[in-house]
């Protein structure tokens, strides 16, 4: 494996992490911007101008984008988040020119009004798809009540009032500042030409106007808050519950993520034998989502209504029992070594790899083998994750609950 690095003299950075002795590479271009990044005015942008991606450049037609994607046998796609934006695909490295060609001209929209306007109906399909599924909005409002005044409040899809309001100008506006190439990334992952790559990424971005871009980290302030809302076709009540944890940038996020999988794992955690092995709950679940200037610990049960109390009761009780039930050595080296080994098994494809590298310089410029990454886990102490343990007793939390209407 061998770690390479250029940046262009636009200010496009370009990363790879180049194995020789891999079949295939994947290649993706990460986008320093998502919901966070928007105003309440144009709430969605984001997400929205990732499907714009796909319909066409000055030089392909939307046809000609997905016959290319076709014809190269490639495994793509595409996602936004709160803070970035990530076009990708995966290739034999015979194909590595083509699949990239493709994908910085298509880092180029056209924007045409018309296309603009038939995708527009399609995102709004998309939310009211996402309003009918399980857990009915409920992901969307805990991260607006956590969040308040901070720009992670900012749904991913937007609103339908926000995405019906938005023009095509204020996209292209948008598309200037945020895809600038200073606020861009190439990542490589697997058997890459990286000299190739950074000589043609140089000359099919050579005309990529630069742009100054920001994004200021701000500590959210959480207050305590719970809501429940009703939604009358669902058969189970969602219990999703938010309190504060380490950001992206902060070590002790090793711990959280610890400290969740021994609390909450869908296997084989204290959660998982309470509830889900004895049929109680269909999912009882805790996790860790970090940003740059923050992080959350989450809960999340989906029971039938008429549990939901008991056993959240259940879960506020194993919290409870940070002095009564301490952390156990057998605990902390099962949730280890859980974790190194998926680390460790999605290592050997390069789509992984790429989302790994890609994130990580993306939040914090930097570089992890596999190795290191896995010694950050096992460096974790008892202690450290007992006192995190402790910690959760007296956490701040947002919760939000939704299920069918209650009986009168």
């Amino acid at each position: 494996m061998q770690f390479r690095h250029e940046v262009l003299e636009n200010g496009l950075e370009i990363v790879a992490e180049v194995n020789p002795d891999a079949f295939s590479q994947s290649l993706g271009y990460f986008v320093r911007t998502g919901a966070r990044d928007e105003t309440p005015e144009i709430a969605g942008v984001s997400h929205f101008l990732e499907h714009m991606m796909f319909k066409g450049t000055p030089t392909r037609t939307s046809l000609d984008v997905n016959r290319a994607l076709d014809d190269l046998g490639s495994q793509s796609n595409a996602y936004t988040s709160e803070e970035q934006t990530v076009y990708y695909m995966s290739v034999l490295p015979e194909h590595q020119s083509a699949a990239l060609d493709l994908l910085t001209d298509m880092m180029r929209p056209t924007l045409h009004q018309e296309d603009f306007d038939t995708e527009k109906q399609v995102i709004l399909e998309e939310i009211a798809m996402y309003d009918d599924q399980p857990p009915y909005g409920a992901m969307e409002r805990a991260m607006e009540e956590y969040f308040g005044d901070h720009p992670l409040s900012t749904r991913v899809l937007g609103t339908r009032e926000t995405v019906s309001g938005l023009t095509a100008e204020a996209m292209r506006a948008y598309h200037r500042q945020r895809y600038a190439p200073g606020n861009v990334c190439l990542v490589a992952s697997g058997a890459v030409d990286f000299e190739s790559l950074v000589r043609e990424a140089a000359e099919r971005t050579g005309r990529w106007e630069p742009a100054n871009t920001d994004r200021k980290r701000i500590v959210p302030h959480p207050t305590v808050a719970e809501v429940t809302m009703v939604h009358p076709p669902a058969t189970q009540q969602y219990t999703l519950e938010y309190s504060p944890s380490p950001s992206i940038l902060d070590p002790q996020r090793y711990v959280y993520r610890i400290l969740a999988s021994i609390l909450g794992d869908d296997s084989g955690s204290r959660m998982f034998w309470e509830l889900t092995d004895k049929g109680l709950a269909d999912m009882a679940v805790a996790f860790t989502n970090e940003f740059e200037d923050c992080g959350i610990f989450g809960l999340y049960l989906a029971c039938a209504p008429e549990q939901q109390s008991e056993n959240w009761e259940r879960i506020e009780s194993i919290l409870r029992g940070a002095r009564t039930q301490a952390i156990t050595d057998k605990e902390l080296e099962l949730a280890k070594n859980k974790v190194r080994a998926g680390m460790i098994l999605a290592s050997e494809r390069p789509s992984n790899r790429l989302f790994s590298i890609g994130n990580a310089w993306l939040s914090r410029r930097k570089y992890e083998t596999v190795r290191e990454a896995t010694e950050n886990y096992q460096r974790v102490t008892r202690d450290e994750v007992q006192a995190a343990f402790e910690q959760l007793a007296n956490r701040v939390q947002v919760r939000v609950s939704v299920g069918p209407e209650p009986e009168a």
